[in-house]
């Protein structure tokens, strides 16, 4: 085909699903393409032809067993650097011309591509290449080698392959590919000669039918399971009938049945399936027996049945313990009992013994399973379930979050799972409070619901009964009754009497309060109309209780610009479990604000402190036109109760507390703290007991006050900053000033970023990845000229010789940096979380020194005032101290065991 916008010309097959190109492209043509290659040497020839069975473009990794038998990958380097055949990229090759690429498949007739395949089956074989060595390439090695065998025609081995590459993928929940797999091994079984027997024909069938179940594509997968057993009955006399088989194909639509909420069909199946099952299985410890028993309890237990369901459990669970004790499978296996026996204690109002067994499948799957696994979302989303249960809905956010985001990357956004894990994210966000952050999730959530179940599926009540909870609590009273009344309607149509009654009577009591309430506020003569669907007024804060949750700190920081505001933030959350500090206020400030509010919001959240409200405060000192950087988190967002009013929200927190008992905490531009002392001086003076910067000052001897210098912060707003250091020593407020030199004092090499995101935490992970970046950005901006304006507020002294000294321990500047910075340093500042550190008297007095002003009568103490004097009294002690917080906060958050690698 000629394209005359581009003039270029290219080949299309007549048959796209064919292989056979002999006759595409004429032998004239073929011999002009070929031309170029004619002199080349029958090993680069046999080369090339290999390639053209192998594909358009393929990874050298996975062909690297050629090499063996054929010297293969050698030969096609040689092509690509000598005669131009390929273009290469690492290991990746592609035809550099596919019309050559079509011109040499077309040399070779059928029987030939058949025979380079059966050889390239062979050599796998042969050489028993292991799946693990494939996967980091992407691949599988089962699939590519599937691929082979059905163009050699070798019907046999390539279901034999998918049926291993559907096996692997349904084992790590990629149910897309699986049924994809056994699709493929369904058809090729068609294609052989022999009629394959029963029992083989059955095994494809069922797993198709089990992998687009939980795909949510139930009628194909009910067409796919009664077609199977049907065959199955049909086929088998009394005598002959293969008992493990029908089991497998009865359990398969039974549990097809649960997930589409027939559960009487289920049950029928199952009470026909489980008698089978116990008597072929003479073993007391057969975990097969197990899953069968487990999986006719879970019917019970989502029909209702919750003692039944639970003893049904308990024996599973003893089966499956029997099994580790006889070394017959790993203690992994128990994790499946623990999460099933949890869901049906918590059916049963038994929170506490619902959690501990949901926390033992958690800690058995974080001991044996990659962090990303779907098992562990699994119990990482019934953890949190529970938690929030109990009245500790706080807790389990970081766990809900994760869940989110393994699903997220597991199952995509459109699935029930992924729909679940939102709706128990969204009853944790209730429980703290943050009732809009609830809605909007459980608003996705029944999005999902409603296209992924058939209609009125019995799933979606609890996500309504929910989502009414919440509607009410944002004061849409209206709303949550229509929803409540949706929820009562779908549980009359999926269960008979007396089945889920508590649920029932639930929606029933919530239906009835709404409608007198309703009508109430519709006959008071003084309540406005809008009052039925709008959110109530904000409640106010709560006078903190210092003794028992540590001194009150409000935290102005830039949170974005470099990781240390973060991690700042994630020592707090230790500090705050340690009842030290209480965050009562976090916000943020310079240029873009609302964007490190929204990181802020979403830091807060994962690491245990979704209670703590965050606001957006002012551009910092940056004019409205300047956007300074805010790095990516994948769990930054937007949230409905994110004070707009940052200042508003500062006025509130600090009339909640005693007089002069708050920290007020700044490691960012003091615009705003200027502001709180120009419009609110007297609730500054009252409330506030000291305030804790992260700068710097000029020399103590120049004068009787102290007088802030050029570090980033100060340098951001400097009218701010000198208002805001003259404002504290007039009204007799104590400042503590910690310097950049204090942070010199106490580097941390980068290995412990990459330490701290062995925790698998989302904010441990992103922090090493953006701390790369951070510190090759600062490379590039400290390599331009002092007037450049894309050095933004940097300040002058920061050139790249101060960039070595700081970061490398050296002041020669190599030739070899034209890579990235990063592998050159050696050492990183952690300025903001000493910061936090210096807000806790007992951290103070062990690991810090200070000089001191006093002024007016009042001490004002400055820790670090040279290279010389950092005002570190023990580098590795205080290293070691903030460490530890940063994977303590980690850790917890997630309920894990702590490492001991510090």
């Amino acid at each position: 085909e000629y394209v005359e916008g581009s003039k270029k010309m290219s080949l299309k097959m007549l048959d796209e699903r064919s292989d056979d190109v002999t006759a595409a492209i004429p032998r004239e043509l073929s011999n002009i393409l070929l031309a170029p290659f004619n002199n080349l040497p029958p090993p680069l020839w046999d080369a090339l032809k290999i390639a053209s069975c192998i594909g358009y473009s393929f990874d050298a990794d996975l062909y690297s067993t050629l090499n063996q038998v054929l010297d293969f990958m050698p030969k096609i380097r040689e092509l690509a650097v000598k005669h131009e055949c390929f273009e290469q990229t690492g290991s990746h090759f592609r035809w550099k011309q596919q019309a050559v690429y079509e011109a040499v498949k077309s040399l070779l007739m059928v029987n030939q591509r058949q025979n380079i395949h059966r050889m390239i089956v062979r050599a796998f074989k042969q050489h028993k290449i292991a799946n693990d060595d494939i996967d980091v390439k992407g691949g599988d090695v089962h699939r590519l080698l599937g691929r082979h065998c059905a163009l050699a025609q070798d019907w046999a081995g390539a279901f034999e392959q998918y049926m291993k590459a559907g096996d692997r993928a349904k084992a790590t929940f990629n149910f897309n590919e699986a049924s994809k797999m056994y699709e493929e091994a369904i058809d090729f079984q068609a294609k052989m000669t022999e009629q394959p027997p029963l029992r083989s024909r059955m095994i494809p069938t069922i797993n198709l039918g089990t992998c687009l179940r939980e795909l949510a594509r139930y009628k194909e997968a009910e067409a796919v399971l009664t077609r199977c057993l049907n065959e199955a009955q049909s086929e088998f006399s009394d005598i002959t009938l293969d008992e493990h088989l029908y089991v497998r194909a009865l359990t398969a639509l039974a549990a097809l049945y649960q997930a589409q909420s027939k559960y009487e069909a289920a049950r029928k199946l199952y009470e026909k399936a489980v008698p089978i099952a116990r008597n072929i299985q003479e073993s007391k410890s057969s975990l097969w027996l197990a899953g069968n028993i487990a999986g006719y309890a879970e019917t019970l237990r989502k029909s209702g049945d919750l003692p039944q369901a639970e003893s049904h459990h308990r024996e599973a669970l003893e089966i499956r313990t029997r099994a580790v004790q006889e070394k017959s499978c790993t203690e992994l296996e128990l994790a499946v009992s623990y999460t099933q026996l949890g869901c049906t204690l918590a059916g049963m109002r038994q929170y506490e013994d619902a959690y501990e067994q949901h926390h033992r499948a958690l800690a058995l799957r974080y001991r044996y399973l990659d962090f990303s696994h779907g098992l562990v979302s699994e119990s990482l989303n019934y953890c949190a379930e529970s938690l929030c249960a109990l009245g500790r809905g706080g807790e389990g956010i970081p766990l809900a979050l994760h869940a989110v985001e393994i699903r997220k990357l597991i199952f995509g956004t459109s699935h029930p799972a992924y729909a679940h894990a939102l709706s128990v994210l969204a009853s944790c966000y209730h429980a703290v409070g943050r009732s809009f952050d609830a809605r909007d999730c459980l608003e996705k959530c029944l999005e999902i619901c409603e296209v992924a179940f058939q209609k009125n599926h019995a799933n979606i009540i609890p996500n309504l009964m929910n989502y009414g909870n919440v509607l009410r609590s944002t004061g849409d009273l209206v709303k949550a009754r229509i929803v409540y009344q949706r929820a009562i309607t779908i549980h009359q149509l999926n269960f008979k009497r007396g089945q889920q009654a508590s649920q029932l009577e639930k929606c029933k009591t919530e239906l009835e309060d709404l409608s007198r309430k309703i009508e109430l506020l519709e006959s008071s003569a003084s309540s406005a109309t809008n009052n039925l669907s709008h959110a109530p007024l904000k409640v106010p804060f709560a006078p903190p209780d210092i003794e028992d949750r540590g001194t009150p700190v409000i935290v102005f920081t830039d949170i974005g610009r470099d990781v240390d505001d973060e991690l700042a933030l994630v020592v707090m959350s230790s500090l705050r479990r340690m009842h030290l500090l209480n965050p009562i206020a976090v916000i943020t400030t310079l240029c873009p604000e609302e964007n490190r509010a929204h990181l802020a919001r979403g830091t807060l959240d994962a690491i245990g402190m979704a209670d703590v409200p965050v606001g957006v405060g002012s551009s910092g000192g940056v004019d409205s036109d300047v956007e300074l950087e805010v790095y990516g988190a994948d769990y930054s967002r937007a949230s409905p109760c994110i004070h707009e009013d940052g200042m508003g929200l500062v006025y509130r927190a600090l009339e909640s507390v005693p007089p002069k008992s708050a920290q007020i905490l700044c490691i960012a531009s003091l615009s705003d703290v200027a502001t709180l002392i120009r419009e609110r001086e007297e609730l500054f003076t009252t409330k506030v007991k000291e305030v804790i910067l992260m700068g710097g000052v000029v020399s103590l001897e120049a004068g009787e006050a102290l007088i802030p210098d050029s570090a980033y912060n100060n340098n951001c707003d400097v009218s701010a900053a000198r208002f805001v250091y003259k404002k504290c020593q007039e009204l007799g407020v104590p400042t503590a000033t910690l310097s950049r030199w204090a942070a010199y004092g106490c580097p941390i090499p980068p290995q412990l970023l990459d330490e701290i995101a062995k925790s698998e935490h989302m904010v441990a992970t992103n922090v090493r990845g953006v701390s790369k970046l951070s510190i090759d950005q600062l490379w590039n901006k400290v390599i331009l000229h002092p007037a450049d304006p894309r050095r933004e507020k940097l300040p002058s002294r920061c050139d790249i010789n101060w960039f070595c000294r700081t970061f490398m321990g050296t002041t020669e500047v190599s030739k070899d940096w034209t890579s990235s910075i990063w592998s050159h340093v050696k050492k990183l500042n952690m300025y903001d979380p000493l910061a936090v550190l210096l807000c806790v008297p007992a951290y103070r007095s062990t690991h810090f020194k200070w000089k001191t002003k006093i002024v007016n009568g009042v001490q004002h103490i400055v820790v670090g005032t040279s290279e010389l004097d950092t005002g570190i009294c023990n580098r590795l002690s205080l290293y070691h101290e903030y460490a530890t917080l940063f994977l303590t906060a980690f850790t917890e958050s997630l309920h894990k065991e702590k490492s001991s690698f510090l």
